[in-house]
Parts: structure tokens; sequence; C-alpha cells
């Protein structure tokens, strides 16, 4: 009987096949868009126009890259096995994404996510094929961590004042470069300077950071080569030194939780060689860590070249060290090791007893360093944030809530879900307090909001079916270190989990990572066969039409959004410095052609066109403002800019009831937008002064309860804030602002109920009798109070009318109004 043609010894012959020069360009291509992707703010999903156009021109690439994979595997394309079967069942991953744009909230970001998702399937496709041949899985590994180790360096340039060196690194391709400096690669906040390099975005970074230590660490213990071993081990401090720069909890949290799910994988010859690697260079790290913050600070403060030298001294300086000792480790101990524990290699469950004592260690580590004064060692911005991780920590209470609410988009959203984007575009509707979070911080559950169940079902289904596949193969056979994939599921694990916190993967080139850890993984998995009825020359040959179909129509679509893209960004450019309406409206325009939906051409044009329309008065800019924004609403209706504008168009129509209608129809979508209710209660009663003014009794009651019922739910949510935790932020100001108790007290004053308007008004005074909407608070508060036959409030008044001495008047005025 011939051997079968699949599993461990289909991959061996695959070895010994020569591969072609169009593979090797495949695979070059490949790397190419690997080196190119990251330097896009990590081809980050930003869901506004500054952002999108990386996102198109690596489905542009993709696409390229995958057309040329069909051409090079159309012949060769077999349905033989469960590996095959993988690249059939990824297009189910963005056929999800389609179906969802039927019910999508938002038109514009769920395309967006279907070019993502198209793209990641792109590359899945081709990693599969390309990594299961010995000699590309090798040069492929060595790329990738060659692209990570740049980007660490990259990061540590901009940290230490090389910000322009390392622009010009990258700035030749990279659209983020401006004036030679890659933008926030080192940002500011609350909690001081913060290492985001290529992200913009500390925690991704982080988890980036997080991956690829352990990655290092598993490169150098497999490693021969005295070169090798120095390299790695050489990386590992610049790892760890950017990892506590970045000051991300979520990162330092998952950290060992990842490290010990990983040497539950290793023989216990690995585990031990890894903690000692990791020991070492986590030491190294700490005691340079302090003296690299301040020189940090103060390089990005001002540059010194004498700092400059200093801070690269302490740094290159504890790497090498860190380096020699890894190779001697490797050199001496790790052959000591392997002859002394070889024995207990099979044993089952030999590897438990490491880890589970790594799970004590990682405790009493943890308790000294939040616990007691050990943690005084590290700079002041990193103890405080070792002190602030506990599950009553405000950022915690926030992740509850955020996951709470996405709860409440999935029940309204089950089956398909909302569509890409989908909880940037609802989630106030959802929220339980005024947040600000366009992303859930956990992107299984943001999945499935966007895809609904049973997108849900297909990911995970796709993504655990490999987990497992690999795992039972992995542990099944003995493999050489690079062909077992464990290189591969390094990167697709820690990025998952670490993604369960925080939204790495809205940064597509995280998302690229992972799948073609996912891609690794599958080349390596048991590959059994499928049966001989799947083969057949028309399934395979359908499969390819429609994946060449497919590619191809997102080939063109992605030139068409590029091609808007160009003309949007031009456009916002032009709004800013051109005073020409035809030559800020042509590139306007153009981006609505392709996409009349695009969010904020279609604000720019609007706006273009009621600026005209002001002053010319030429009705024919207001009907093109109408239809750009009729037409862009019909597919965001949650577009709140979008919404405030069409009232906006509205109020130059001359029909302030449709301006009302819309802030009111609309309100449900921004649960805690104070500045929404503060415009529709204006509106209100501003409409319900004129309706008393005409005595039009109906249409003043009708004004007088839709402010009144606004205002009720305004406080209402004041008292249900008070209910949070005192840990958590409420995010956002909502309270009873000066212009919402000044209207509010106008629409009570105007339906005969003084006694309660003076209670709203006097809510809505302050001590500064300088500021116009005090004033006219405190002049409707005391003309409330007469009103009312009260008694007047004195100290208010004599400073009112020592600011103005004419408010005496304008009191009286309203005082004999009658309403």
């Amino acid at each position: 009987m011939s051997k079968p043609v699949y599993g461990k010894n289909a991959v061996q012959s695959r070895n010994v096949d020569k591969i072609s020069s169009y593979i090797w360009a495949l695979a070059i291509g490949f790397i190419v868009f690997l080196v190119w992707a990251p330097f896009q703010v990590g081809l980050f999903n930003g869901q506004q126009i500054d952002f999108e156009k990386p996102v198109y021109q690596s489905s542009l690439l993709s696409s390229l890259l995958l057309l040329v994979w069909v051409g090079l595997y159309f012949t060769k394309f077999r349905l033989e096995g469960q590996r095959d079967m993988l690249a059939v069942a990824s297009l189910l991953l963005p056929a999800t994404y389609a179906l969802s744009l039927i019910g999508a909230a938002s038109h514009y970001m769920a395309m967006n996510l279907l070019f993502v998702q198209s793209m990641y399937v792109a590359v899945f496709i081709i990693a599969l094929y390309l990594l299961q041949q010995k000699q590309l899985n090798v040069v492929i590994q060595n790329a990738i961590l060659a692209i990570a180790y740049f980007i660490v360096g990259f990061g540590l340039l901009n940290w230490l004042g090389s910000w322009k060196f390392a622009g010009g690194l990258v700035g030749w391709f990279s659209n983020t470069v401006r004036g030679d400096k890659y933008l926030d690669a080192v940002m500011t906040d609350s909690n001081g300077l913060r290492l985001t390099s290529i992200f913009q975005y500390a925690n991704t970074y982080a988890a980036f950071l997080m991956a690829f230590l352990f990655v290092a660490v598993f490169a150098l213990v497999r490693s021969k080569k005295w070169y090798g071993m120095l390299t790695h081990s050489f990386m590992l401090v610049p790892i760890i030194v950017s990892l506590l720069l970045t000051l991300s909890r979520g990162g330092l949290v998952m950290l060992p939780v990842v490290f010990i799910l990983l040497l539950l994988f290793l023989k216990p010859a690995q585990q031990i060689l890894w903690i000692i690697h990791l020991a070492i260079s986590g030491l190294a790290a700490l005691l340079v860590t302090n003296p690299l913050t301040t020189l940090g600070t103060e390089l990005n403060t001002a540059y010194t070249s004498s700092a400059a030298l200093k801070a690269w001294a302490y740094l290159i300086g504890a790497s090498a060290v860190v380096a020699v000792l890894g190779w001697l480790i490797q050199r001496y101990i790790a052959p000591w090791l392997y002859g002394k524990l070889g024995s207990s290699e099979s044993r089952k469950f030999t590897g438990m007893w490491i880890p589970l004592g790594s799970v004590i260690a990682v405790a009493i580590v943890a308790f000294l360093l939040i616990g007691t004064g050990l943690k005084s060692v590290l700079p002041d911005n990193i103890e405080t944030r070792l002190e602030n991780i506990n599950f009553k920590q405000h950022s915690v209470l926030e992740r509850f809530t955020f996951y709470k609410d996405a709860m409440k988009v999935v029940k309204d959203y089950p089956i398909l879900g909302s569509g890409g984007g989908g909880w940037a575009s609802l989630y106030e509707e959802y929220q339980n307090n005024p947040y600000i979070s366009r992303q859930v911080h956990n992107f299984f559950l943001q999945y499935l909001i966007e895809v609904g169940i049973v997108g849900f079902i297909v990911f995970m289904g796709f993504i655990g079916y490999i987990f497992y596949k690999y795992i039972r193969a992995y542990l099944k056979r003995d493999k050489d270190e690079f062909n077992n994939g464990f290189f591969f599921y390094i990167i697709a694990l820690s990025i998952l989990v670490h993604s369960l916190l925080d939204f790495n993967m809205s940064y597509a080139f995280m998302g690229i990572l992972v799948f073609i850890g996912l891609a690794g993984m599958g080349a390596v998995m048991d590959n059994n066969p499928l049966p001989q009825s799947w083969n057949k020359a028309g399934i395979r040959m359908g499969y390819m039409a429609v994946l060449t179909i497919g590619t191809v129509f997102l080939l063109f679509l992605s030139i068409s959004y590029i091609g808007s893209s160009n003309a949007a960004l031009k456009g916002k450019n032009l709004v800013s410095v051109s005073t020409s309406y035809e030559e800020i409206k042509t590139p306007l325009v153009k981006a609505l052609d392709a996409r009349p939906y695009h969010p904020e051409a279609a604000l720019y044009l609007s706006t273009l066109d009621m600026q005209v329309f002001k002053q010319t008065q030429d009705e024919q800019y207001l009907a093109e403002a109408s239809n750009v924004l009729t037409r862009a609403l019909k597919d965001e209706p949650y577009n709140k800019n979008l919404l405030a504008q069409l009232a906006s168009y509205y109020d130059l129509k001359g029909q302030p009831d449709m301006a009302l209608a819309v802030y009111s129809d609309n309100a449900y979508k921004f649960n805690w937008d104070i500045t929404w209710y503060e415009s529709l209660i204006n509106r209100a009663q501003t409409l319900a002064a004129a309706a008393a003014e005409q005595k039009d009794e109906a249409k003043k009651q009708e004004f007088i309860t839709s402010g009144l019922d606004v205002y009720k739910h305004v406080v209402d949510g004041v008292e249900h804030l008070k209910t949070l935790p005192p840990e958590q932020l409420q995010g956002r100001p909502f309270s009873v602002t000066p212009a919402i108790a000044l209207n509010v007290g106008k629409l009570q004053v105007i339906s005969g109920q003084n006694d309660v308007a003076a209670a709203t008004l006097k809510l809505g005074l302050s001590e500064d009798y300088s500021d116009t909407t005090n004033r006219e608070v405190a002049r409707w508060y005391l003309a409330a109070l007469k009103k009312a036959g009260a008694a007047v409030d004195q100290p208010v008044y004599d400073k009112l009318v020592a600011a103005d001495p004419a408010e005496a008047a304008a009191i009286e005025a309203i005082v004999n109004t009658q309403y």
C-alpha cells in the first residue's frame, strides 16, 4: 500500500520540491506588503477620512497578490485535505460582512470592514500555501521578525529624540510622516509620555510587543547559530523597555496570562530556558527603564546629543550584556538541561509543574511590585500605573460597562449584526453613561455586534477549528522548531488574548499578523483527506472562479475608493485655504459620485452650499445641500453631524419646526449628549414662545410638552449617574446646564408654572454676572419669583442690576407679558 500524500509526509514532500521563481516573486511581494503596511498607522480603521486611504490601498495590494496566487495555483489547487478546505472556508468571513450590509447602521463603515476582512482572507490564503514550503516558511518567519525588530527600534528612536532620523527612514513610503516626523509615535496623556511607535495607540503597541517578546524568546531558544542567539537575546531588553514605556496596564496584566498559556506547550527544558531568559532580560530592562524614562522625557522636550548618547549607552549596554548572557546560556546551559531532562520529556503532565510554579511566581512578583515598596525602583509614571491595577479601577469598570452595553446592541441586531462599525454608530443609543468610546475594547464582542450570531459562529468555528487541529497535531508529533508552527501560534494567540481587553484588531496590520499566524498553524496541522467527491474539477474550478471574480471586483472597487478618498481629502484640505466655490466643490462631488454616503464629504459639500446660499439667497444651493444630506443620511442614519446639518438646512429654509423634529426624532440615538438636548430644548422654547405670541394654544402646548419631556430625561439621567461606582468616571459632562435651566424655566413660565420655573432657573445661576447667559437666567429667575408672588431674591437682584441697570426694566417686561 502506498503512503498517504497528506499530513507529515505531504509537508516533507513539499519541502524537497524546487520552488519556482514565480513563487519566490510572490513571497517577496508578500514580504514587501508586510514592510509597507505597519507604517500606515498600522492600517488603523479609524472610521475617518484621514485613515481610510491606506485601508483601500492595502485591499488593492492584497487583491493583486491574491490574483498572482490564483494564476500560480490555478492548475495546482486540489481539494484533497482539510488544509485545502480552510482556503475555501475562509471565504465565509467576508461573506458574513457582505450579508451584514443589509441592515448596516453605517454603510460607510461597513464597507471599510468588508475591505479589511477581504484583505485578511487574501493574506490567509497566500500565507497558507507559501508556508507549507520549508524554505519560504523560514524566510517569512525571519522577515516578520526583522520587521518587528525594526518597529521596536523605530519606536525607541522616537522616544530618544531621533524622530527626524526615524521619519527619514520611512517617510518615502509612509503617509504618516509629516515634516520629517512620524506623527504621535510618542504621545502625551494624563499619565505623561507614552510610547506608541507606529500605532499612535499605546495599548495596541503593548499587545504587539507582548507577542514579539515571546516570539523573540522562542527564536532565541531554537537558534543553532551564534549570530541568531546574539540577535534575539539582544532584542529582549529593547522590547521589554518599550513595553514598560507604553504604560499599558492591559499589557502588563495579559503578559503573564499569555506566558503561562505558552509554557504549557513547551517541554520542561524549554520552559526553564524561557524563564531564565525572560528573568535576566526583565531585570536588565528594569534597571535601565528609570534613566531611559527621564532621558526620554528630556529629549522629547529639547534634544541634546549628550542626553541622547547617554540614553543609547544605557540601552545598548544592557542589551549587549543580555545578548552575551543569552548566548552563554544557549551554548552551555541549554545542552546540559536537555541532557538532564531528556528522560522526562515524554512523561505525561511533566510540563505542567513549571507553569503551575510560574503562576505562583507571577503572583509573588505582582505582589512585590504592586503591594510593597519594591515598586519604587520604577519610574513614577510606571509606578502609578501599577498601583492602579485593580478591579475597581475606572478603566476596568468602564470596560465592563462597554461589554454590558454591547450585549444590548446584540439583542437588537442578533442574526446578521449591525454591519462593520456597528458599535461606533450605535453605542450612544445603548450606553449606560456618557462615555466616549467608538470601540468596544473587546474584539470578539465587537465582531459579534458587527456580523451577528451567524457571522460570529462562522468566525469562531473557523479559528477554533484551526487552533484545535494545530494543538492536537502539535502535541502528537515531534518536529523541528522551524517547522512546528509554534512561531505563528505565539503571534495569533498573544494578539487574540490581548484583544479580549482592547481593540487591537481595529489596526488591520495586527489582524494581518493574526491571519498569518492562523495560516502558519494551518500549514502544519494534520491534513486528513477529504472525500474524493470533493476534489471534482467542477468544484475546484468553481472555487477558483468565485475567488477570481470576487478579487477582481474588490480590485476595481478599491481603485474607485482610492480615487474617492483622494478627492475627499483634497476637498477637505481646500476648505481651509480656498475661497473658490468651484475649486472646493469639484473634488467633493467626485468623492460623492463613487460614495454618495461618504459622511465627511457630504458634510463639507452641504456646508459649502449652505454658505453660498446665505450669501446669494439662490435656492439652487439649498436644494443641492438637501439632496446631498438626504442621500447620505439614507445610508448613515446615525451620523450626528449630518443630522445636525439637516436641522441647519431647515433653519435656512425657514422651517424651524422641521429642524426641531430632526432633533426630537433622533434624540434616542444620542442618549447622553447634553449639547443635543440643549439645542432641542432651546428650539422647543423658541417655538413655544412664537406659538404663544400667535395665540396658537395647540402648538404652544405641543412645544412645551416636547421641551419639558426632554428636561425630565436629563434630570433622570443626572440621578442615574449618581448610582455609578465612585471609582468609575461618568465620561462627558451631563447635567442641567445654565442654557437648559434658562430655556426650561422659560417654558415653565410660558405654561404658567412660575414657582416651578423659579426653582429650575435657580439651578442655572452662577456668580459671574459679566456672562450674558447668567444675566438672562437671573432676569427670568427674578421675573418668575415676582410672577409667582414670592419674595424677591435681593442678593441676586442687586448683583444683576449692578452689572447692568437696564435689567430692572427687562424683569418688569417679562412680568407684564401674558402667555
